[in-house]
């Protein structure tokens, strides 16, 4: 070989061993966060696994044996569990998130995403119900500044927020814009406003239109009307999320009109917080659960979620029949005051029915509801109290002590009201096809947002179910509880790069001691933040640094697949 040819071929082969050793499989990756020795129970149902888990720029990096690699941080697990960040399929954060977007009673309990817009949603809005907005703008005292979604998603991106953020389009919401609270039925010119509405609302990032067909104006809504908005939303990817017509004695009527809409419409279907409401009907979830088993095997993509407690949670209003809130509170206010049409009132109160939902029968006694938050502030001692003990003290009986409360707080009084059974809620959470939800706002055990009395599920939700229904009664298996706080609600949104820990998905996780992990919040003192989760990280940058809040602000508005940018 000659010297030339020898140099050549030296030459090339230096060159072979360069393009090689530049591979990732030569060169140590550089981590900005490295979490060690962790027990990874990744989301997707599987048993745990040891690894490290290397964070870059918000995303994982890789999974593995990472201990020779450079990082700027190390978070050593040391044997706990490492999991994705859990994700609230009904949140109620709209308002609260603009008050401290921190969101501390979400982040202590492992949450790093919010889905949001049950019914109503913090757009569109039209400058009439802004402008009522200021006249009553409540405890919290915020005068919107946004009449879209994309206005409304620039504020809080502009603001920075703690957990990531998404919103269905209520379809109550756009009624009211187009028809106000009347109840009425929309022409074919104002319906076609109203799918406007929801087509805007879908391209400014909305994820779905959600119904809550207890609460006027959505009862005055017809299925066909419904099927229109959904139809809109499926057009653009979006899901129909629904807190059903009747969730007590015509449950399996109300399930039968929301797989109607989710095949006409050919949108998946979300049931909000599943449950059989009121004594009469303890024991019914196995039906509850048939259907929908019958239901999916026929191909039709329904889901649904829970928050496993015995109690609900609403508007006190949600007590009288539909047609007491035609138009309004100030319609709902006159109507209490007028004799006649309160005895009418009472006595649909206390007549079973199936063409409403009646919570009143629903009760074992008026010991079963709970008084939770009042806007009155004269009316702050009486939180806490059930309405049995408000009737004592006034010196009336239970029905005039709701009317006369709903007077004196402008009907904007929130109560929990014990009305569910634990078998029916315990065979609702086993189901592989139930998430997680809390069904509650973000809230902080300081400062304005510490002064209501919540349902503790606001505090409490998903440590509970670790405590409780994983840890104590063995109800669900570690995993299966963590599937069901992540990847199955990933899969349900369509959030395809979050919900498991996989390479390139955001680095949403959570660290936590699964012997420890418990919820604080009672129905007696329900501002407590749950204890246990020593880190919680959103695209990568910890909320929870060794149990402690951070401050930090790194979530991020999650947009829907009908997006359009710069629209």
């Amino acid at each position: 070989m000659t010297s030339r040819k020898l140099c050549v071929t030296f030459t090339a082969l230096w060159l072979a061993l360069a393009i090689v050793c530049l591979t990732p499989s030569c060169i140590a990756q550089s981590y900005d966060v490295v979490i060690t020795n962790g027990h990874i129970v990744d989301g997707t149902g599987s048993p745990w696994y040891s690894g490290d888990i290397g964070i870059r720029a918000g995303r994982i990096a890789a999974i593995g044996i990472l201990a020779a690699s450079p990082r700027k941080r190390t978070i050593d697990a040391h044997g706990e569990v490492v999991a994705p960040g859990f994700i609230d399929m009904l949140g109620q954060s709209g308002r609260t998130i603009l008050v401290d977007p921190r969101l501390p009673s979400k982040i202590y309990q492992g949450i790093t995403t919010e889905v949001t817009g049950e019914g109503e949603s913090a757009a569109p809005l039209n400058d009439a119900m802004i402008q009522a907005g200021k006249l009553n703008p409540g405890l919290l005292k915020i005068t919107p500044d946004w009449h879209t979604f994309r206005e409304y998603f620039a504020r809080l991106e502009k603001q920075g927020i703690g957990i990531n953020f998404s919103s269905y389009v209520g379809a109550a919401q756009v009624r009211k814009v187009v028809l106000g609270d009347k109840n009425i039925q929309p022409t074919a010119a104002q319906l076609e406003q109203m799918e406007s509405l929801v087509r805007n609302a879908m391209r400014d990032g909305a994820v779905g239109v959600s119904t809550a067909l207890q609460y006027p104006p959505a009862p005055y809504a017809q299925t066909s009307e419904l099927i229109a908005l959904a139809t809109v939303a499926s057009k653009y990817g979006g899901i129909y999320a629904t807190h059903m017509r009747n969730e007590s004695n015509a449950v399996l009527p109300a399930i039968n009109e929301a797989l109607r809409i989710g095949t006409e419409a050919h949108i998946p279907v979300e049931i909000w917080h599943i449950k059989v409401a009121g004594k009469d009907n303890w024991g019914r979830m196995p039906q509850v659960v048939a259907k929908i088993d019958a239901a999916r095997a026929r191909g039709i993509d329904v889901a649904a979620d829970t928050y496993a407690y015995t109690a609900w949670s609403n508007d006190l209003p949600a007590f009288l029949p539909p047609w007491a809130l035609d138009g309004g509170i100030a319609k709902l206010l006159q109507r209490l005051n007028d004799p006649a049409l309160r005895a009418r009132i009472r006595r649909e109160m206390l007549t079973p029915s199936t063409n409403w939902d009646n919570e009143w029968q629903q009760i074992t006694g008026p010991e079963s509801i709970l008084i939770c938050g009042v806007q009155n502030p004269e009316l702050l001692p009486l939180q806490g109290k059930t309405l049995a003990q408000v009737a004592n003290a006034w010196g009336v009986g239970p029905i005039d002590a709701l009317f006369d409360l709903l007077v004196k707080d402008n009907a904007s009084t929130t109560v929990a009201v014990f009305g569910m059974s634990e078998p029916d809620v315990v065979l609702a959470l086993r189901q592989p096809w139930v998430s997680v939800d809390t069904d509650s706002e973000g809230l902080s055990s300081e400062g304005i947002l510490g002064q209501g009395h919540p349902h503790p599920r606001a505090y409490g939700t998903f440590p509970r179910i670790l405590r409780k229904y994983v840890r104590e009664q063995h109800t669900l298996t570690l995993p299966e509880a963590i599937r069901k706080f992540t990847a199955l609600p990933a899969q349900r949104m369509r959030f395809t790069d979050r919900g498991v820990l996989k390479q390139g998905m955001w680095a949403d996780i959570v660290v936590f001691n699964p012997s420890t992990i418990r919820d604080l919040a009672t129905y007696e003192q329900p501002n407590q933040l749950s204890q246990g989760m020593d880190y919680v990280l959103v695209n990568g940058v910890p909320v929870i640094d060794h149990g402690k809040m951070t401050g930090a602000l790194p979530g991020q508005v999650l947009r829907g697949p009908g997006y359009v940018p710069g629209s």
